[in-house]
């Protein structure tokens, strides 16, 4: 008779902890020699770069209100993570027609998130850039609609809105930037809670390796096929990137603060581990096989999150310095056509490494503009630490 118990042992290992490595050995991650420049490049050439991924994108998407895929409004998440690079951009690069590409997006749409669920935060993504275009130039009705938004959530008593991981980087650095502008406190507690209830509450995080799990779906006793930890990259990415950019714009004596930096510290001391001798990240962290190979909007993501701890000093130069340039060069080289400045091995919208396949050089994803948004956020951040100066301050205003 057919026993079904050893077809039970790898992921019942994988569980009790200790039998299996949280990281698998890859062939490039066993290669003595890496793969890729460690040689941080000059800020001019960073510069270049990232320019010509934006006008790869601007050229494709020259009417900022034009629906996107599936007759979806172009103020999605997907598109609010693009504007979040674009502003990045920005800072250390004062194009015009950058700054009038966003003031457009933000017109058409009247400064107003997408209509849908309370406290839907792929909705609030592009509060965000709303936000950043207020201190820019602080119009009432760029700060109104995303605050009467926030407002609502922070009045509720409800704090689980946050599903899935996603969500911390779509929604938490709006709340910081309205704790910032208002100098209200409501705001940072409220994302605090938020925040709690996805890593403590629900679940989310895995303390002990340092690392996320997508949702609950995801926690144990699911694993990989091959008896691992599904811990999924961009999904990580998307949180280590918020806590950047919550750090960024809020108080040096913002309550929690201490929080964030040491989540953003003990990631990167657990993606440190994996980082593939190419540079890059795999789809699925924990094991190589899922899905394995080059991936840009994680590995994006993990570059800025690691630059901006680097260019705060909140992480070790010496330590994380050589993780940043390969990664970054990796992306640079490898994943950016250098011809038109298209992006390849972006992983398609889903929430797990299977979906949203392939990934490779010359697949176009099912969205363009999300992956283009986390490769400049890096190629910004990575700019200011190749000696690079910001040349738009962050100034937070009050209304």
């Amino acid at each position: 008779m057919f026993n079904p118990r050893p077809l039970l042992l790898v992921p019942l290992l994988a569980l009790v902890g200790g039998a299996l490595p949280l990281f698998a050995a890859t062939p490039e991650a066993s290669t003595a020699a890496a793969t890729v420049s460690t040689v941080l490049p000059k800020p001019a050439e960073v510069l270049e770069k990232t320019r010509l991924a934006n006008a790869w994108f601007m050229k494709a998407w020259p009417d900022p209100g034009k629906i996107t895929v599936g007759n979806r409004p172009s103020n999605i998440w997907t598109r609010g993570v693009y504007y979040e690079g674009l502003m990045a951009l920005y800072r250390v690069d004062p194009d015009k027609k950058f700054l009038d590409y966003a003031v457009q997006w933000g017109e058409f749409h009247k400064w107003s998130p997408r209509a849908g669920a309370r406290g839907n935060a792929d909705n609030q993504c592009c509060g965000q850039t709303f936000l950043d275009l207020y201190q820019l130039d602080p119009q009432p009705v760029r700060l109104a609609a995303i605050k009467a938004n926030i407002d609502a959530m922070v009045a509720s008593p409800t704090a689980g809105d946050w599903t899935w991981v996603d969500a911390i980087q779509m929604a938490m650095p709006v709340f910081a930037r309205l704790g910032a502008i208002t100098k209200d406190p409501k705001y940072f507690e409220k994302m605090h809670d938020l925040f709690v209830s996805a890593r403590d509450q629900q679940g989310f995080y895995n303390q002990a390796d340092g690392l996320w799990w997508r949702d609950k779906n995801f926690a144990p006793p699911h694993v990989t096929p091959n008896g691992r930890q599904s811990y999924w990259s961009r999904g990580n990415g998307w949180v280590m990137a918020a806590m950047a950019r919550v750090l960024d714009v809020i108080p040096a004596d913002a309550p929690h603060r201490g929080e964030y930096v040491k989540m953003l510290q003990d990631m990167a001391a657990a993606l440190k581990k994996n980082q593939r001798a190419d540079g890059f990240w795999n789809p699925s962290l924990a094991d190589p096989d899922d899905f394995g190979g080059k991936e840009t909007s994680g590995t994006a993501l993990f570059t800025f999150a690691m630059a901006w701890g680097l260019n705060h000093q909140v992480l070790p130069r010496d330590e994380y310095l050589p993780v940043v340039t390969k990664a970054w060069n990796a992306l640079a080289t490898e994943a950016l056509h250098p011809a038109d400045g298209f992006l390849g091995f972006v992983q398609g919208t889903g929430k797990q490494p299977s979906e949203g396949q392939p990934v490779t050089y010359d697949h176009k994803p099912d969205f363009d503009d999300f992956g283009t948004g986390c490769f400049l956020l890096a190629g910004s951040e990575v700019f200011k630490l190749a000696g690079g100066a910001a040349r738009v301050p962050a100034a937070i205003v009050k209304p």
